[in-house]
């Protein structure tokens, strides 16, 4: 009979069990203190970002308006052809009753520069409203072009040598007399949010793209959505556990890890040169949106379908439901919250996709929203994407703007998101 071997005994003293345990205590201490350093270097970062957007943003938020009598004298203005009547004469009137001292021409084209270029179309488009004004004086509060507006902000530093200002001392004296006549203010801008684009900062807004942006998410949920859920219950219920629907499976997963750029190419060969959808339509946007959204909708609403226990469907199927009742009376409904919650994520998303939009053609200047699906339009992203690349200053701020906009709508998205699965969510 062989010999057994006695295992060996490693004897620790009371004090290396002391170091040990202290070696122990000081590793977790350490994984906690990176736990905290990575979330709070997260939380500055997201800090910095913000507080850089409303520091360059916040001044988009407010306008400079003059205001202005425009004397509607049947003269200019021929009541039966509101259209073709001279309002740039209109405007020339009211700016010289605006300063009654000055006598030189070039002096009051610069007077003039003071108000936006546009300063006679939307005199035009009030007396439209109101034909009553003929004869009469309207008074209108005309933004400011965006040098003064800038100056009124203080953005344009007064104190500078005059070379290097964008208005001279002589424009900045005459700003001040309507200053002095109390005629200046600086309302909130509405117009940002119901304007469309402009070429001149002080009258663009975002109208354009939300209304673009609005169209295209809608028909992103309205394929994705069915589709989505349609894949993933004949995947999860009913597709044979085989080879075939493995690569699916994986072929999914991979998709909706793809390059939203390359749904955008995709988008642009198929939609746009295979089936001749007019380009910057929301239709096409929408389409393209809903390729990228549709492989992650799919994957919630399989995680969402596979949350359910399996004791509510034997339940059902013991009471005799077939397993269409079984899926659309029980294990659906139970996880619709899951499958809500993931699809308004990923509708966030997409709302803030850029590459896609912009291969596809929704970055055009469009001066007016669009009226349907198949209009051209802009949307948010691409919006805020035209007016970063914009050489004027004004649009620096509406950029920082715009991107607060965007942002809002993400968190009331996810808002909606967080309070759906709080609202349907049980437990069981």
């Amino acid at each position: 009979m062989a010999d057994i071997a006695a295992p060996s005994v490693t004897v620790i003293s009371p004090d290396q069990r002391a170091a040990q345990r202290r070696r122990r205590y000081a590793a977790e201490a350490r994984l906690r203190l990176y736990g905290i350093a990575a979330i709070s270097t997260a939380i500055g970062l997201l800090g910095i970002l913000l507080f850089t957007l409303v520091l360059g943003g916040y001044q988009a938020f407010t306008q400079t308006h003059v205001r202005v009598d425009f004397p509607i004298s049947a003269e200019y203005v021929d009541a039966q052809d509101l259209q073709a009547s001279n309002w740039r004469a209109v405007t020339a009137e009211a700016i010289e009753d605006l300063f009654p001292a000055i006598e030189d021409a070039a002096t009051l084209r610069t007077a003039g520069q003071i108000l936006t270029n546009n300063t006679q179309f939307l005199v035009r488009d009030a007396v439209m409203r109101n034909p009553g004004a003929v004869g009469q004086t309207l008074t209108l509060e005309i933004p400011a072009s965006d040098p003064y507006d800038q100056l009124n902000k203080g953005v344009i530093d007064r104190d500078l040598p005059e070379s290097r200002r964008r208005v001279s001392d002589a424009q900045i004296e005459l700003f001040d007399q309507l200053v002095e006549q109390d005629r200046v203010s600086r309302p909130f801008n509405w117009a940002l949010f119901f304007n469309a684009d402009s070429r001149f900062p002080e009258l663009a807004g975002l109208a354009g793209a939300i209304t673009g942006s609005f169209y295209a998410l809608l028909v992103c949920f309205v394929i994705s959505f069915p589709a989505g859920i349609a894949a993933a219950i004949y995947l999860e219920e009913f597709a044979p556990k085989n080879r075939v629907t493995d690569v699916i499976e994986v072929n999914i997963n991979n998709l909706a890890a793809v390059p939203s750029i390359v749904f955008g190419l995709l988008g642009l060969a198929v939609f746009l040169q295979v089936f001749g959808l007019p380009r910057s339509a929301p239709l096409v946007g929408g389409l393209v949106l809903a390729l990228m959204t549709l492989p992650t909708i799919i994957i919630v609403t399989r995680a969402s379908l596979k949350s359910i226990p399996p004791s509510i469907r034997e339940a059902a199927l013991g009471m005799g439901a077939s397993r269409h009742q079984v899926i659309m009376h029980h294990v659906l409904p139970l996880a619709l919250p899951g499958i809500l919650t993931g699809t308004i994520i990923g509708l966030a998303q997409a709302l803030g996709e850029t590459a896609p939009l912009l291969l596809i053609g929704m970055n055009a200047f469009i001066t007016s929203p669009p009226g349907g699906l198949m209009e051209a339009s802009t949307a948010l992203p691409t919006q805020i994407f035209i007016w970063a690349d914009s050489p004027e200053r004004g649009f620096v701020a509406r950029t920082s703007a715009g991107i607060l906009v965007l942002l809002g709508f993400l968190i009331a998205m996810n808002a909606i998101a967080i309070f759906l699965r709080q609202r349907l969510q049980r437990t069981w």
